[in-house]
């Protein structure tokens, strides 16, 4: 009887394993089948040197060390852009964004910037099934030039292809000073609307300038119209106060929206674009960040945003979503220490460089204010590594549309999704770099920079612009600080690559506008 059992026995499990083998072959296809989900971390303002995963600078950034360590780490990355509008108009649209004479830093009453017929990335990624969304920063725009902030307002980042959004209009130092949900003003009382102005104040409404006894911030420069909170903004704003932000909570408030999305659409493949508002200024931390850095409010946001990521990345793990997720982390521009009030930036640096060994900063040609941190992450499909390979945010579009199995193309952009999962080390061979509609040519290791009129210096907020009145030549490969101008040393490289750039900017990038801090 015992024989004849163990016959029995091993004929059911002969009879077995092929049944349980095409069980497990068709729940790896069904998990291969299902596609990725996709989140862009973007941060504002942070500098390649902010977070000490780049071995520079002071800050101990253990979060965003976390996905430099354990993804793919890019250190020839570039935005488009050394300002923040022109480089989230490139990022979403895979698009220079010298190519939009509109792509400059823009006011909160700005019109929309990307036109609703336009490719973006969410509406690429909706096309192969993608739930999409934006939280935080926007800053391109909303409306068609006219908005009534008391009803809804369209176009905004529905329109180009976000199923929701939770934004700010414009910046957190600019009016209006509101939340939108779906274009919609969160906390608006009807019976107190909003008024904004970017060319006058309202009468009666206090400002920055006129009373300096109202501020718990001190403005620098250009920040001296209405007060909200305490602080001086940029622009006039009357009503709306129920729907006013408080600064402090700003962080958390977006966190919060963020960690409630991923739950929400959990179960289907989904797009979220985070965008951050620190390190910009007004830079409030929440009070238990407050002096956490030693380096003011500057050092303190920075940490503030660092736990943020923690906390994102540890909804993701508790709802089971990392190893289905890729998270692309990156920042906007170069960094700035005062740009536009007193908040000790520049006094309690220390040894801190947020600029790390680059030149420049934000509003800057010179390498610091596009070269970023720039990071791929997704548990169990990208091993730790680091990659040298060159390139650019505008590349994310025909990137994702490769790993998603879209066919859709931006003309600017390149794929190389198999450099950001690091199965390559491919890069660009050459790529325009733009700051303020000034712009600028890297290929290979070597930079050119056209001469430009201006100061050499913006004074304000204490950086170089990159303006010289003959051209610049660099080899970063031995000079990545950009102090030995080759130009007079190698005349035909000057000449061959201004050829190139040309082919691709077109003779008009000799007209540039002047810098103004806005």
């Amino acid at each position: 009887m015992t024989r004849l059992y163990l016959v029995l026995s091993l004929l059911v499990s002969f009879l077995l394993v092929p049944f349980s083998g095409c069980q497990t072959e068709k729940r790896e296809e069904a998990s291969l089948a299902k596609k990725p989900n996709i989140v862009i971390i973007y941060m504002d303002d942070l500098g390649y040197g902010d977070m000490s995963a780049y071995d520079a600078g002071t800050l101990e950034t253990p979060h965003m060390d976390f996905l430099a360590n354990q993804g793919m780490k890019f250190t020839k990355a570039y935005a488009a852009s050394a300002t923040c509008t022109p480089s989230r108009y490139a990022l979403l649209t895979g698009t220079y964004p010298w190519r939009n004479k509109d792509a400059k830093i823009l006011p909160g009453t700005a019109p929309l910037l990307i036109g609703t017929e336009q490719l973006t990335v969410p509406k690429m990624l909706k096309k192969q099934g993608y739930a999409t969304a934006v939280v935080g920063k926007w800053h391109l725009g909303l409306g068609e030039g006219d908005v009534n902030w008391n009803e809804q307002v369209s176009p905004g980042p529905n329109e180009v292809g976000f199923d929701y959004s939770y934004i700010m209009a414009a910046t957190q130092d600019r009016v209006p000073t509101v939340y939108l949900e779906d274009g919609l003003v969160q906390g608006l009382d009807p019976e107190d609307p909003i008024e904004i102005s970017y060319r006058e104040n309202f009468d009666g409404e206090p400002t920055g300038k006129d009373n300096p006894e109202l501020l718990t911030m001190n403005w620098h420069h250009g920040h001296n119209n209405s007060i909200v909170n305490g602080i001086p903004r940029i622009g006039f704003m009357k009503g709306g106060e129920e729907a006013k932000w408080v600064d402090e909570d700003m962080a958390d408030h977006f966190l919060e929206k963020a960690q409630e999305y991923v739950k929400e659409e959990r179960e289907d493949p989904f797009f979220l674009y985070y965008a951050f508002q620190q390190p910009h200024v007004p830079r409030t931390p929440h009070p238990r960040f407050a002096g956490t850095s030693g380096m003011g409010p500057r050092g303190d946001v920075i940490l503030e945003a660092d736990w943020c990521i923690g906390q994102f990345m540890e909804t993701l793990e508790a709802e089971g979503l990392l190893e289905n997720t890729l998270v692309i982390f990156s920042s906007d521009n170069g960094p700035v220490l005062n740009d536009g009030y007193y908040d000790e930036a520049v006094e309690k640096l220390g040894d801190h460089t947020p600029w790390g060994p680059f030149r420049g900063g934000k509003y800057s040609l010179f390498e610091a204010g596009t070269r970023l941190p720039f990071i791929t992450y997704w548990k169990g499909t990208i091993e730790p590594g680091e990659s040298d390979a060159l390139i650019s945010q505008i590349d994310i579009l025909n990137s994702l549309a490769a790993l998603t199995g879209s066919s859709e193309r931006s003309a600017d952009g390149q794929n190389f999704m198999d450099t950001f999962l690091g199965q390559a080390n491919q890069g660009r061979e050459s790529l325009v770099l733009e700051a303020t509609t000034r712009t600028a040519f890297r290929q290979g290791d070597w930079v050119l920079i056209p001469p430009y009129k201006g100061p050499a210096v913006n004074t304000h907020v204490n950086i170089e612009l990159g303006n010289e009145a003959d051209f610049q030549l660099y080899d970063l490969s031995q000079d990545r600080g950009q102090q030995q101008n080759l130009a007079d040393q190698h005349p035909e490289k000057v000449k061959a690559m201004l050829e190139d750039f040309i082919a691709i900017r077109g003779e008009e990038f000799v007209n540039t506008e002047a810098l103004e801090l806005k």
